[in-house]
């Protein structure tokens, strides 16, 4: 019920308490994820593994049984949601569809060394983020949608980009981790005045010769 509660309380379409229960593919992907991780930790892993696989194809959400998910995390719409082996994700974390949280597997590493991103309270990964390797996106951190992060985010700061960059913090209100309309007019004058600067640079260099 404090899932469901969770889920309620943030999701801007205030589903009723049967729409989360009936509707919801992140909601099913987590409570399954809870079985599947305690049938894992009893070192029954070849069960779990079918368990977690028979979950991707009901609800479009794949999950390692591995990986350690604290309370309230809400997957919203869900599907295509990958969350790798040795993912940390702690309480109140917000992620939406198409989110990779993926390993990068370095030839030196030792075995069963971390490979995949701890995501800490409060955290939001927008839609179509890949979030790669042993990393940290800190407490109440965003990262932008279709943002590719390859490095630790700070507490309550929000990378967005390919490859991500720190943009700003809390002070901004972001759908998804995006840009603010601030931000987006900002960078456009920016380019303009790029894109007129180098044709300036042309004609010169066209008159010089």
């Amino acid at each position: 019920m404090e899932l469901i509660d969770s889920i309620r309380e943030r999701d801007p379409a205030k589903p009723t308490l049967m729409e989360v229960i009936l509707g919801y593919n992140g909601f099913h992907a987590v409570v399954l994820h809870r079985m599947n991780h305690a049938i894992w930790n009893m070192n029954l892993k070849a069960i779990a593994r079918f368990l977690a696989n028979l979950s991707r194809i009901l609800t479009g959400v794949e999950i390692h049984p591995e990986a350690q998910i604290g309370k309230n995390l809400f997957i919203d719409h869900g599907t295509g949601v990958v969350i790798g082996q040795t993912a940390i994700i702690k309480d109140n974390v917000t992620i939406y569809h198409g989110v990779t949280l993926g390993g990068v597997q370095r030839r030196d590493a030792n075995p069963g060394a971390r490979r995949h991103p701890t995501i800490e309270n409060g955290a939001m990964i927008g839609a179509g983020a890949q979030v790669l390797g042993d990393i940290t996106v800190g407490e109440g951190a965003k990262v932008g949608a279709n943002s590719v992060v390859t490095f630790d985010v700070p507490a309550h700061k929000t990378a967005l980009g390919i490859p991500a960059r720190i943009v700003g913090g809390d002070e901004v209100n972001r759908g998804y981790g995006m840009p603010s309309r601030d931000e987006m007019e900002k960078l456009t004058a920016t380019l303009d005045s790029l894109v007129l600067e180098v044709e300036e640079l042309r004609r010169n260099i066209k008159k010089s010769t």
